[in-house]
């Protein structure tokens, strides 16, 4: 696996394409541009790579148009050693971010497949991160409470479990909807029982299900 000359000046291409666009987060700005994206995709699709699109991947999911993951990661505020769960590893690209960032990354993903490909490539990269094969609207609450959680699929409503894994003044950025709209959602913790909630545009994620698929 290797990045080329030709790929990084394309990211730096794209980093401008994302300023433009509203990203001012500079931690996720240099994130992006040092994350091999193209690594993440199938080869079919390698010449897109870092065009500012979504694109398919194996089990009729997709990894993430770079805007919406650059939106994403700028509504955690990450910070260096926080503790963020991604409901959704998907290709595995949305967590290289995070740990690029320099967060602690725990990612549940529920096709095994992708799981077992993403932990390959993250791995071979060298990315850290904690890998779980399962049903993301369960989480993780033995490695929890997380200063942010990130869900990467559109739920019709917030998990209630996820909520309770929140640190109090964590956040959970979450896309909330319709299969055919969501709304950007961040959910603050701000004591035992109370949350705050802002809304931050409309997005199309694939469906968040429940249970796992071995294949």
């Amino acid at each position: 696996m290797t990045d080329t000359f030709e790929a990084k000046g394309k990211r730096k291409k794209l980093v401008e394409e994302l300023r433009l666009k509203g990203i001012i987060d500079e931690d996720v700005l240099r994130a992006i541009d040092i994350v091999p994206r193209h690594l993440f995709m199938d080869p079919a699709f390698l010449s897109h790579a870092y065009v500012d699109k979504a694109f398919p991947l194996t089990s009729g999911q997709t990894i993430s148009q770079p805007y919406t993951v650059a939106v994403q990661s700028s509504l955690l505020k990450v910070k260096k050693r926080d503790k963020i769960l991604e409901i959704g590893t998907g290709s595995g690209y949305q967590a290289a971010i995070l740990a690029a960032m320099g967060a602690k990354v725990y990612t549940i993903e529920r096709h095994r497949e992708l799981f077992v490909k993403a932990q390959r490539t993250l791995t071979s990269l060298g990315y850290s991160a904690d890998f779980f094969y399962g049903d993301g609207y369960e989480g993780k609450p033995q490695y929890g409470p997380y200063d942010g959680i990130i869900i990467t699929a559109a739920a019709q409503e917030i998990p209630v479990a996820l909520l309770q894994q929140l640190k109090t003044g964590g956040r959970l950025v979450i896309p909330i909807g319709s299969s055919s709209s969501q709304v950007m959602t961040v959910v603050i913790r701000t004591g035992e029982e109370s949350f705050e909630h802002t809304e931050h545009g409309n997005f199309i994620f694939v469906p968040m299900l429940k249970g796992t698929v071995n294949g």
